[in-house]
């Protein structure tokens, strides 16, 4: 209970508990995606993002330095919102970061800063939920980007899920494996499932992790299957989109480095 309470969530409109309204809107984000704008991507470590864009900076998941974030530096970042995939110390330690942003960590649609949000929930292992519980995946548009980020997702794509997830530009999907997140071939899964036109790999191992502690695989295992499709290493943790970067056909893969 008391890191429940440690997870705030404030001055967020909830619109619906279920889809419908989230899929009612649909064609005015389809719409939005075609016009200008941009996107800047910033990666913190593990399944920790900022996105910049469209007036808003989102914080995704921020972490305790431990285990497989034990070499990070802690995302202390400013932010507008936040959103929470769970509240495992891995991604759910929002607590003192700077500006008392607002957090999301509950399955549902709302609507901040004329954004709107769907947290659609999928088992973080592979009993589902009854190990890890439940991981919350969120998609939203900014920067005329239609976003997907699992978090640690670790249960197959349904097909009810895959009608809420929709059709994104990007999506942010765990490849790394371990008890509470897609391996890689369970991340190509999802991918064939989801069809994004583009894909940043989260969740595995890379050389902050305390690999005494990290149940994790390199990034290479998952670019092994992926290989002969659109693969780009980016020489750093940032990068920008613009609606007129998305790749009209097949799906692109880009790895940002810490």
């Amino acid at each position: 209970m008391r890191r429940r309470q440690l997870i705030r969530y404030a001055g967020a409109s909830l619109l619906a508990a279920g889809g419908t309204t989230w899929m009612a809107g649909l064609g005015s984000d389809r719409a939005t995606a075609q016009s200008g704008g941009s996107l800047g991507i910033q990666y913190l470590g593990h399944t920790c993002f900022l996105f910049t864009g469209s007036g808003m900076r989102i914080l995704v998941n921020p972490f305790r330095a431990i285990g497989c974030t034990a070499g990070y530096s802690l995302p202390k970042v400013q932010a507008d919102l936040v959103l929470i995939s769970s509240q495992l110390w891995d991604e759910g330690a929002a607590e003192g970061l700077p500006g008392s942003p607002k957090v999301l960590f509950e399955p549902g649609v709302y609507e901040i800063g004329g954004i709107r949000f769907q947290g659609v929930s999928i088992a973080h292992d592979r009993e589902g939920g009854r190990r890890f519980g439940m991981n919350v995946a969120w998609r939203w548009n900014q920067g005329g980007i239609r976003v997907l980020h699992l978090g640690g997702a670790a249960a197959p794509i349904e097909i009810e899920q895959k009608i809420l997830l929709g059709s994104p530009d990007l999506a942010l999907v765990p490849v790394g494996g371990g008890p509470k997140a897609y391996n890689p071939q369970e991340a190509k899964q999802a991918i064939d499932a989801l069809n994004p036109k583009i894909v940043i790999p989260t969740q595995y191992l890379t050389t902050a992790a305390d690999k005494a502690a990290c149940d994790l695989v390199g990034v290479d295992e998952f670019l092994k299957l992926v290989e002969g499709t659109n693969v780009r290493k980016i020489g750093g943790n940032t990068m920008s989109l613009r609606p007129a970067d998305i790749p009209k056909e097949g799906t692109a893969i880009r790895v940002l480095s810490y």
